[in-house]
């Protein structure tokens, strides 16, 4: 028999990574200071205050690649990572940065159809849309790969979302039951299974990328490593990779550099 996994150790982000205020308040730092220099063109999708997405247009009709915050489906919005389109922005290329309701005011099931609501309002725009996402983000960016666009609206094209690219994502929810990152949550085995993009079909079409930071908990590897590989034996393209000396907060900084091989891949993703 294995060790017995503990789960809240595993998970508990803030408590493996002591330093995370000073990273976070440096997020707001540079988010306020690249929407100052940038300001974003802001559209909303739902009438609830935190129904908006910042777009940071590009220089090309090419696809939009959106990114995801994390934060435990619980936390933070989409403005403190205004500086993360930096990297992809120095080349031309959109990027669409979403905020949504958090736990416990809605449930994850609520906030995936929050981030499906903004998909079909970016699908306006004409462009195909690269999904990326950190930690809850990952695991909406997988989602929405996974969604079925024209059964979720007739009038979306099939493939809407041609790709999908994690950074320390979530793909099983069932572990967290246990946590005390459910407190916010509310979910039952069932819930968190039926949240889980591991347990659903695989796409019919696009990739995954599913990145982790390389000083984060074994957890993360699994979620990621198991991901890849289940969507993979199902005949999707897949690929893992970890980000050299990055933990959980550290793992995003590359996407606000236009020359780290992250912003490189999400280049290729975007056809450019």
């Amino acid at each position: 028999m294995g060790a017995t996994v503990d789960y809240e150790v595993e998970y508990n982000n803030r408590a493996r990574v002591p330093e995370n205020p000073e990273i976070m308040a440096g997020w707001a730092r540079d988010a306020a200071a690249y929407r100052e220099q940038h300001p974003p063109r802001l559209i909303r999708y739902g009438p609830g205050g935190r129904h908006v997405i910042d777009l940071f247009p590009g220089g090309s009709d090419g696809p939009i690649v959106v990114f995801i915050h994390g934060g435990y489906w619980q936390a933070l919005d989409g403005s403190s990572s205004s500086h993360l389109a930096a990297g992809l922005n120095a080349h031309g290329i959109a990027v669409a940065i979403p905020s949504y309701d958090l736990c416990p005011n809605v449930s994850v099931e609520g906030i995936v159809g929050e981030m499906r609501q903004a998909t079909r309002e970016l699908a306006r725009l004409g462009q195909p849309l690269v999904m990326s996402g950190h930690s809850a983000g990952g695991h909406l960016a997988a989602c929405m790969l996974a969604t079925d666009w024209r059964k979720f609206d007739p009038s979306l094209p099939e493939n809407l979302v041609i790709a999908a690219y994690t950074i320390s994502g979530l793909f099983d929810l069932v572990p967290l039951v246990e946590t005390s990152i459910n407190k916010a949550l509310h979910l039952d085995q069932a819930t968190a299974r039926a949240v889980s993009p591991l347990f659903w079909n695989a796409p019919s079409h696009g990739s995954l990328d599913a990145l982790v930071g390389e000083s984060e908990p074994a957890e993360y590897f699994r979620q990621s490593r198991t991901m890849v590989d289940a969507w993979g034996a199902a005949g999707l393209a897949t690929r893992f990779g970890v980000v050299a000396g990055a933990n959980h907060f550290t793992a995003v900084a590359p996407l606000a550099d236009p020359f780290s091989p992250m912003v490189a891949r999400l280049k290729q993703l975007a056809g450019r």
